[in-house]
């Protein structure tokens, strides 16, 4: 070989290598897999595993050598592997916001959108197949959009670190993927000539699930040692669970005695359009310190449920209150700091399990029968 030439990688050395790393990326993700199932069990985690499963999928059924046109036992990979993008937004979405909840709808788009691709490529079309390529394209990133626009959403209120780096490290790095994986098929021919490009796509997607094992399993290991993961049933940000009493945290009780006497006694939680960032100023810290201390040290996951809780509090008291039986329940919640009915409603009923017109009943009735009896809220609703 003459001085100063660049070897070539013969055609047959490229496919070893992307067989390799395809294969790294299907033993990455079943292991994922594997660890979410086993020390999760709340909905992020079951979908954060179906997705690493579609991940595996796909790394095999794009494998070089895979048979084309798709033979009839080869759909079942099909269906998995393009199940990927909707159950990535879902996974988004369970895992940046504290309220979400599946609901049956969301199974209808997974399905609505596997049915599709299986339709585009079903072996009796003929050459038909492939003519859908540039609209699921488009579903594809629209759903990884979505999945951002999730991110971005709920970014200032989430207080927990760990997941605050998850949200960079990981989830805009595969939208940014996305968009790149959204090109190659929706215009194929140019980038026909990009003979890296099938070692590029698993050395990527390898690293992205590096990352996310790292950073999702550091999250969960943090939130372990300060005792901040909540018991199986609790509803995330309602109550604070208790800190391990054999590493306590570091709580700086004089800015815990202000940020009490602001919510207890100023009430700051009734001021609209009331942010960590406003509240950290006027407290006279670091933004960073009142997450921390709000996290770690009384246990909320996001700024949101740390305030819906005194305003649950709040209209709690309002509504057992006899002399407020007139005022309608909108008043209330708006006097409580909410700024719509809708989200009073879903956030009453999750710390209470009762809506508030039956909250209100209930408590009313209780004053009728014990007319001495003043503190009626705290039992409603709750577990003997």
């Amino acid at each position: 070989m003459p001085d100063g030439a660049i070897p070539i990688v013969s055609s047959s050395a490229l496919t070893a290598i992307e067989l390799g790393c395809r294969g790294a990326v299907v033993g990455l993700s079943l292991l994922i897999a594997a660890v979410l199932l086993r020390d999760r069990r709340d909905t992020a985690a079951r979908l954060g595993a179906a997705l690493v499963v579609a991940v595996a999928a796909s790394a095999i059924s794009d494998a070089p050598g895979f048979p084309r046109p798709w033979p009839y036992w080869a759909l079942i990979l099909l269906a998995l592997s393009s199940s990927g993008a909707v159950l990535f937004w879902l996974w988004a979405r369970a895992t940046f916001d504290d309220d979400f909840a599946l609901r049956p709808w969301h199974g209808a788009v997974v399905a609505a959108v596997v049915g599709t691709q299986l339709f585009d490529v079903w072996p009796t079309r003929g050459e038909r197949r492939g003519d859908l390529d540039q609209t699921l394209a488009i579903i594809y990133v629209g759903l990884a959009v979505l999945a951002a626009a999730q991110t971005l959403a709920t970014w200032r209120a989430d207080l927990m670190a760990g997941r605050r780096r998850l949200r960079v490290l990981v989830l805009l790095g595969a939208v940014a993927w996305s968009g790149a994986v959204f090109f190659h098929k929706a215009w194929p021919a140019s980038v026909a000539g990009f003979s890296t490009w099938s070692i590029v796509s698993p050395v990527v997607i390898w690293v992205l699930l590096g990352v996310t094992a790292w950073s999702r399993f550091q999250a969960v290991e943090m939130q372990q040692a300060s005792g901040a993961l909540p018991a199986a049933g609790h509803i995330p940000g309602n109550d604070a669970p208790p800190a391990r009493e054999d590493k306590p945290l570091a709580v700086d009780p004089e800015l815990l005695r202000r940020l009490q006497q602001l919510m207890t006694v100023e009430r700051a939680y009734r001021r609209e359009g009331l942010t960590i960032g406003s509240l950290s100023a006027e407290l006279g810290v670091q933004e960073y310190r009142l997450r921390q201390l709000i996290n770690e040290g009384l246990g909320y996951r996001n700024f949101n449920a740390f305030l819906n809780h005194y305003r649950i509090e709040d209209a709690s008291a309002a509504l057992a209150d006899p002399a407020q039986k007139q005022v309608p329940v909108l008043t209330i919640a708006m006097d409580a700091g909410f700024q719509s009915i809708g989200p009073f409603n879903r956030a009453f009923k999750a710390a209470t399990d009762l809506t508030p017109t039956e909250f209100r009943r209930l408590a009313l009735a209780k004053v009728a029968s014990d007319p001495g009896k003043t503190d009626h809220g705290p039992d409603i609703g709750q577990p003997d």
